[in-house]
């Protein structure tokens, strides 16, 4: 029996070798894209003096080139805290991610706020795809990026997530013990759309298998064009009837407010199945096992509540009778509903300046700084 385990030890061995081996013939270089940039300002959001701009770049563990606009105050002493942001699902970091870097970073934040992998200015094609592990990845290449800038103190990093991207960021932070400061902001969990549909209307199987049938007709047809199709997305005006959180929607992404030509919500939108891998996919399922801070923020009469109250109730609660603990930091995890505040309000502040700007600037200092 022993000789007979030897064996086997030295089989696997000498397959690690050969594996090593390979690996030094293999080209395993971060490749970085030259990616065309624009320079000019072209936010949706004013232009702060008291931050400086530049635009930067990263690669994700994908060998996707990331765009990103990075903002640091224009004084500062010692290494900082720093931020990387992204969202809303389907927007660009000129509108409302760019809107929170710039204003942490007036704030004594080294911030980026950076476009996802297929999109905005970043690298991958086919454009405007989604996946859940190489969104989640975006997040934590930010992380690499951040902590390798020489005015960083590498042990303060947090990260913002707005609308899908709050449920990305919590993903993230599951897995990712860098980030030592979580904000889902109006978050949406896109796994959980996916599969369930809007308020879980379609949480069934015959939904999910029209939904399904849907898919693979347009994958088909795709493959035969050898290119994708848009998807469609807004329309120009809200229809009459049309729920509330669809007039918001156009009222931001549609108008000078929020519009913007390289965002997809603002135009023609996803693929036909540019977010296909989300309807497959569950986030969140270890967000009970997060030891750093979170704190997530949503609008009372955001559509979306119900992502939010769900995340932070299992982040802390856990599930135990399915035999899934609390959280063993529940100290630091934070629920925060803004009165009067709908889904699209936690963007840009909306018309009663709804973000809480304090609460973010005392949570990022207290779990950074």
């Amino acid at each position: 029996m022993r000789t007979l385990l030897m064996t086997a030890a030295f089989v696997v061995a000498g397959a690690t070798g050969m594996m090593a081996q390979s690996t030094k013939i293999m080209d395993n270089k971060i490749v970085k894209q030259e990616l065309q940039l624009t320079q000019e300002w072209d936010k949706t959001f004013p232009q702060s003096e008291k931050v400086n701009h530049r635009k930067v770049t990263f690669v994700n563990r994908y060998g996707i080139t990331l765009a990103a606009d990075l903002y640091e105050p224009k004084t500062y002493n010692g290494k900082l805290a720093a931020i990387a942001v992204n969202g809303p699902f389907g927007a660009v970091k000129e509108q409302a991610s760019g809107l929170y870097a710039q204003t942490m970073a007036e704030h004594g934040f080294l911030t980026i706020a950076f476009d996802p992998s297929f999109t905005g200015e970043s690298g991958g094609t086919p454009r405007r795809t989604a996946s859940p592990d190489i969104n989640t990845e975006d997040f934590m290449a930010a992380v690499d990026f951040l902590g390798l800038q020489p005015n960083v103190d590498a042990e303060k990093i947090g990260i913002i997530g707005i609308c899908g991207w709050g449920g990305i960021a919590i993903n993230a932070a599951s897995i990712d013990t860098r980030i030592k400061a979580t904000v889902a902001s109006t978050m949406y969990d896109m796994t959980r759309i996916g599969g369930n549909g809007y308020f879980d209307a379609d949480n069934n199987e015959k939904a999910r298998h029209a939904t399904r049938e849907a898919w693979a007709a347009q994958r088909t047809l795709t493959a035969q064009k050898g290119e994708a199709t848009p998807g469609g997305a807004l329309p120009e005006q809200a229809p009459e009837g049309a729920p509330q959180f669809l007039i918001d929607y156009v009222a931001y992404y549609k108008t000078p407010r929020g519009y913007h030509p390289r965002s997809g919500n603002s135009n023609d939108g996803w693929h036909t199945f540019g977010t296909q891998a989300y309807m497959n996919t569950r986030f969140l399922h270890y967000s009970n096992e997060i030891r750093s801070a979170v704190l997530v923020m949503h609008g009372e009469k955001a559509h979306s509540l119900y992502f939010g109250k769900d995340a932070y109730k299992y982040m802390v609660e856990g599930r135990p009778e399915a035999g899934i603990k609390p959280n063993p930091c529940p100290e630091n995890k934070e629920l925060l509903i803004i009165p009067g505040a709908s889904h699209c309000d936690l963007y840009d502040g909306g018309e009663k300046k709804c973000i809480p700007w304090n609460k973010l600037i005392d949570f990022f200092t207290k779990n950074l700084m």
